[in-house]
């Protein structure tokens, strides 16, 4: 099952997913970026593949290489979620603000 919202929770599946969007990187050179295991890193990028986030390919170069390529389209249901957390905000800061004008003001 798909969990886009957890897979994003980790700061580190964020910051590799940041790395990701700004360009494809193999395994190891994600690796080398953070001060972790190879075998860690691994686990973060199966928890963002099986969550359509990152998809990974053997490369056609090289075939014992693998290169990761993030898939943003999967935050649309993020996206989503908070342009409609949003609306329910700006909803009740807007019913705040009409009140504190009607209020009568203390004299006191």
């Amino acid at each position: 099952m798909s969990d886009v919202f957890k897979a994003i929770a980790d700061p580190t599946r964020r910051k590799i997913l940041l790395m990701l969007a700004e360009h494809p990187e193999s395994i190891n050179v994600i690796s080398d970026k953070f001060q972790m295991s190879r075998p860690a890193v691994s686990k973060h990028l199966k928890i963002l593949t099986d969550n359509d986030l990152v998809k990974i390919e053997t490369d056609v170069n090289d075939g014992r290489q693998r290169n990761c390529y993030a898939q943003l389209e999967a935050l649309a249901e993020v996206s989503e979620f908070l342009s409609e957390l949003e609306r329910f905000w700006e909803g009740k800061l807007d019913g705040l603000g009409s009140y504190l004008k009607r209020k009568p003001k203390n004299m006191g």
